[in-house]
């Protein structure tokens, strides 16, 4: 099954890698920036996070110690919310602003930062949230209606569209991939609700 996802994520990985490439004059990601790692729910399959385990058997005890550090952190934070789900945290695997298992992260990571398009309707797409804070796709970004703005991408002078991809996390772990690539994604949940079960 492993072999399988790591099949998968082969595949989707060039993918992105094109739709980043064409997306790129409204890219602005880069090392260290980590906002995509902060403040999210971060959705995970039981695929997902046995996969992410794997990443982290892998890291050396020091790392791990801090990981196991932060998830206890974020567990008290959220025993402890008070407000309306979902509960929204720091992901536990961020050290000193970077992914300490960035090669086994989950798709809602890999996907992060491009357009997506709505399932069901190509012509609504879903922005990234880094778009409010003059990140990506922030020079094509109407405020008044939070949403990209042909005039925008006219006075722009980018030459390459700003355009929503078929990339939504639902798709991506849906029945179609699974036929495809002999995989099972399994019950889905938040990263941080995995590591609470399985510490009952």
């Amino acid at each position: 099954m492993i072999n399988n996802y790591e099949r998968f994520l082969t595949f989707l990985n060039k993918k992105l890698s094109t739709c980043f490439e064409e997306q790129k004059p409204y890219i602005f990601c880069h090392k260290g920036c980590s906002k995509c790692c902060r403040n999210a729910e971060f959705p995970f399959s039981f695929l997902e996070f046995k996969y992410i385990i794997i990443g982290f058997m892998n890291l050396d005890k020091e790392t791990q110690d801090k990981i196991e550090n932060n998830i206890s952190k974020v567990a008290e934070e959220k025993e402890n919310y008070k407000g309306e789900p979902p509960f929204f945290y720091t992901c536990p695997f961020l050290i000193n602003d970077q992914c300490s298992v960035y090669n086994y992260r989950g798709i809602v990571c890999r996907t992060f930062g491009l357009l997506s398009a709505k399932e069901g309707n190509a012509n609504i797409t879903k922005v990234p949230f880094c778009i409010n804070e003059g990140l990506n796709y922030s020079v094509v970004l109407d405020k008044k209606t939070n949403k990209i703005s042909s005039e925008k991408y006219k006075e722009s002078g980018i030459i390459p569209e700003p355009v929503g991809y078929n990339i939504g996390y639902s798709f991506l772990t849906g029945e179609s991939f699974e036929k495809l690539f002999n995989i099972k994604f399994g019950e889905k949940k938040a990263l941080i609700d995995w590591f609470l079960e399985n510490k009952e």
